[in-house]
């Protein structure tokens, strides 16, 4: 079973790939082909899978799934979230930049402040449009209901990440944290 805590997401069953029984796996892993790596994969509901890659498709990656053997068997399964133990995952190590990497399940419910110390929010998700990470943040207020925002994940917006203690320093660009209502600041004629 799928434990927030301790189970990261590698991917989700897309469909069914043929009439043998393969599925096609949207990876969210950095490398697609990595997805068979990690040993078994298992799901939100304690089921467990050896799964091998076999080709990639758009999209992601065919798989095969020991115990499926055709193609409804396969179809099935679409929507299906594929998890694994983070112990097996190791340390994340270095991006190809030399800097040190993070998985995005160890960002998430980190506290985000700025360099003063001061609380901006806490992380909810990380996302990944195309154009580098972006962390999302359910911003503090008083009445614990803020407004979200989407944080640029980079070393000069986010200097300071210590998964230890769960937080994250940032140096918001201009305008970032600017909370204005629409129409604000245009003149009333």
């Amino acid at each position: 079973m799928a434990d927030g805590s301790t189970d990261i997401l590698l991917g989700a069953i897309a469909g069914a790939h043929g009439v043998r029984g393969e599925v096609r796996v949207r990876t969210f892993t950095e490398d697609p082909r990595a997805i068979g790596d990690y040993g078994p994969v298992h799901t939100e509901d304690g089921r467990v899978f050896v799964l091998r890659v076999t080709k990639p498709v758009k999209g992601g990656m065919a798989a095969k799934l020991d115990g499926v053997t055709d193609r409804d068997q396969a179809e099935a399964l679409k929507g299906t979230r594929l998890y694994v133990s983070r112990d097996a995952l190791g340390e994340p190590g270095v991006d190809e930049d030399g800097e040190e990497a993070f998985f995005h399940a160890d960002l998430v419910d980190c506290v985000v402040v700025k360099a003063d110390g001061e609380e901006i929010g806490r992380v909810i998700a990380v996302h990944d449009f195309g154009a580098g990470d972006l962390l999302d943040v359910q911003r503090a207020d008083e009445t614990g209901k803020g407004k979200a925002l989407l944080v640029p994940f980079t070393r000069a917006v986010c200097p300071e990440v210590d998964i230890a203690a769960r937080r994250i320093v940032c140096v918001p660009p201009a305008g970032l944290l600017e909370d204005a209502e629409p129409g604000e600041g245009e003149a009333n004629g």
